[in-house]
């Protein structure tokens, strides 16, 4: 078992230089290409990380943006449906005002006739009447004459 050992013992002897080689090699990589290689991704990271803030910003502004058009186009949407409102009232008041207009002069033309009818009547009911007596002076005489004869 000794000789074993002692086997074991030369070859971690033989394999100082090697780990001390290892332990160089890992250090110089490490100050050489890992530490400039951490410090380029960090700042990479912060640079992208910046970005991405920023462009997040830029995103809520343009929300923001929207947000606000949105309102203005429901304030002016609003305000045209309201002057159409308007508008609509006023035909609609001006369109029965002119029924009302055209109603009292049909009502008037109508009295109109119905005086004129009734005034027509009368006279038409005049002329019969002094037509009727010369008619009967006429059928009076002629029935006469006939009896004389």
């Amino acid at each position: 078992m000794e000789s074993t050992l002692q086997a074991l013992g030369g070859i971690l002897l033989k394999a100082i230089p090697t780990i001390v080689l290892l332990l160089i090699v890992f250090v110089y990589l490490r100050w050489m290409f890992f530490g400039p290689l951490e410090k380029i991704l960090a700042e990479r990271r912060d640079a992208s990380s910046g970005a991405i803030r920023s462009a997040e910003a830029i995103l809520a502004k343009a929300e923001q943006t929207a947000a606000d058009i949105e309102a203005r186009l429901r304030k002016a949407r609003d305000e045209m449906y309201q002057e159409q409102e308007a508008a609509r009232r006023e035909w609609t008041t001006a369109q029965a005002g002119q029924l009302d207009q055209a109603r009292h002069q049909s009502h008037e033309l109508v009295r109109q006739a119905r005086e004129q009818l009734a005034s027509e009547t009368e006279s038409a009911k005049r002329e019969l009447a002094a037509t009727a007596d010369s008619l009967a002076e006429q059928i009076a005489r002629s029935f006469l004459g006939r009896n004389a004869a």
